[in-house]
């Protein structure tokens, strides 16, 4: 059996090396040891996301306010980029996969919240472009990591796996 992190590298096509470069530097430390870096992404990102034009997107949000959004997403990135851990201090474990549990966790979600993410962090002018392709590259593998862990979690509850499945890397 695969593991979710094989999953995520072939269908994300982002290797584990390269997701995880985000580890070979304090990034946190390297954009100047400060959370604004992370609230700007997060409310570029999420300013994206709330705007979008497709319902089937922004409903998946729907359940949640944008300023709640942003400083979750702002305080995981903080921590999971070398900073404080403020998500854990907050909200304990970020278990990212349960906490992505209620929601529809698809490749075709997985790719429109990656498209947001690129075009946030191409207007975010805080983060360098090295830091930004290596954040990309993570986000990416994540967002399959998380792909994986729904169809895991669906196949034990015997639904179908997803349509958009495949073993190929999405286009």
């Amino acid at each position: 059996m695969q593991s979710l992190q094989d999953k995520a590298s072939e269908w994300s096509g982002v290797a584990a090396a390269d997701a995880f470069a985000i580890d070979d530097v304090n990034v946190f430390e390297a954009l100047g040891g400060t959370p604004q870096p992370f609230v700007d992404l997060s409310t570029n990102f999420y300013t994206r996301v709330y705007d979008d034009e497709e319902e089937w997107f922004r409903e998946i949000f729907s359940g949640s306010k944008k300023e709640d959004a942003i400083r979750n997403q702002y305080e995981f990135l903080v921590q999971r980029m070398g900073g404080p851990p403020l998500f854990s201090q907050r909200r304990g474990h970020p278990a990212l996969i349960g906490r992505h549990r209620p929601f529809p966790v698809t490749h075709r979600a997985a790719e429109r919240w990656l498209h947001h993410m690129q075009q946030a962090l191409d207007s975010t002018e805080s983060i360098n472009a090295d830091t930004k392709t290596k954040m990309m590259y993570f986000f990416r593998h994540t967002a399959y990591f998380l792909v994986a862990g729904n169809e895991m979690t669906r196949q034990a509850q015997g639904a179908p796996p997803c349509k958009h499945a495949t073993s190929k890397p999405a286009e």
